[in-house]
């Protein structure tokens, strides 16, 4: 555990209390925080190299990344209420804050142009994940006259599969393309049972407890927080209602973000696990289902996860 004694010494430097209000909203790489606080990089990684070997905050690698956010010790709870009230003392917090919320509205504008620009060609685009064989698992789970949410639908390819047989299908996509692009497809080929609605999959539009199963498929390497993702779904579940997650096994495809628009370079199944268990979901499920032959060989996760019926 953190000394308090200890975090407040470093507390008394302006720039550490800028970089833990910071990241007490949003994990963020040393570039993002470079951009932030208009600070070089020597002097961001030093007060972050303070602050990692206090314990107040931790590191996490992806690719050639490295990202920072809170610790989970416990004496964030003491220092929340100190950190807070200095915001009120320090000129750069405010700009600090404004910053935050720019750079992450456009981390979600650069993933949302890269899906307008993809509507109409997924059939004909390759996609990493995206297999018959792994869909084909998650189609298992499927019976009769269930209600279900598509999170991350893009065009709505395994939305439309699944109205075929269910009481109700809701898309949701944050593209605004995708959305008019599969609302569109719906109305041609007829399915009444098919509604596309804008929205993000941590928060997406849909009544808490309304459906019978929720799907992330090759959705949640996109979201700003996964752990958010699927505890969003958990909210959307009837009682006893099941969370299916099609995605990728961790990988070192750097280009993946580029291409892809990808936020995170995939999963371990340990990570998956997590996110369910965190969530509250109950017979939980992770396994490979898929490997691509073609380079990178991406290799598919499939992770199932159920609400209990009594909460």
């Amino acid at each position: 555990m953190a000394s308090i004694v200890k975090s407040l010494r470093l507390l008394a430097d302006e720039t550490r209390l800028r970089l833990l209000m910071v990241l007490q909203k949003e994990e963020l790489s040393v570039l993002e925080l470079q951009e932030i606080l208009g600070m070089g990089q020597s002097r961001i990684s030093s007060h972050l190299g303070q602050l990692r070997r206090a314990g107040l905050i931790q590191d996490r690698r992806a690719g050639k990344n490295i990202y920072y956010a809170l610790s989970d010790d416990p004496v964030h709870k003491d220092l929340a209420p100190l950190i807070e009230a200095s915001a009120r003392e320090i000129p750069e917090a405010e700009r600090d804050g404004k910053a935050l919320r720019l750079l992450l509205k456009n981390r979600q504008d650069k993933a949302r142009e890269y899906f307008n620009q993809l509507a109409g060609k997924f059939g004909r685009t390759y996609c990493p994940g995206r297999t018959w064989e792994g869909l084909a698992h998650m189609l298992l789970f499927l019976v009769p006259d269930l209600t279900i949410a598509d999170l991350g639908a893009g065009e709505g390819t395994l939305a439309q599969l699944l109205a075929k047989r269910a009481r109700q299908v809701i898309a949701i996509d944050s593209s605004e393309k995708m959305v008019e692009f599969g609302g569109e497809l719906a109305t041609k080929h007829g399915f009444k049972n098919l509604e596309y609605r804008l929205g993000d999959i941590e928060k997406p539009p849909i009544e808490e407890k309304s459906v019978d199963l929720a799907i992330l498929s090759q959705a949640l390497h996109h979201a700003a927080s996964p752990a958010r993702a699927v505890a969003a779904a958990y909210k959307i579940l009837k009682p006893g209602g099941r969370l299916a997650i099609l995605d990728l096994l961790q990988h070192q495809f750097e280009k993946a973000r580029e291409l892809y628009a990808d936020t995170w370079l995939g999963f371990t199944e340990a990570d998956l696990h997590h996110f369910l268990e965190d969530a509250g979901f109950e017979k939980i499920e992770v396994t490979v289902v898929a490997r691509d032959e073609q380079n990178p060989q991406f290799h598919t996760l499939l992770a199932s996860g159920v609400k209990p019926a009594a909460e």
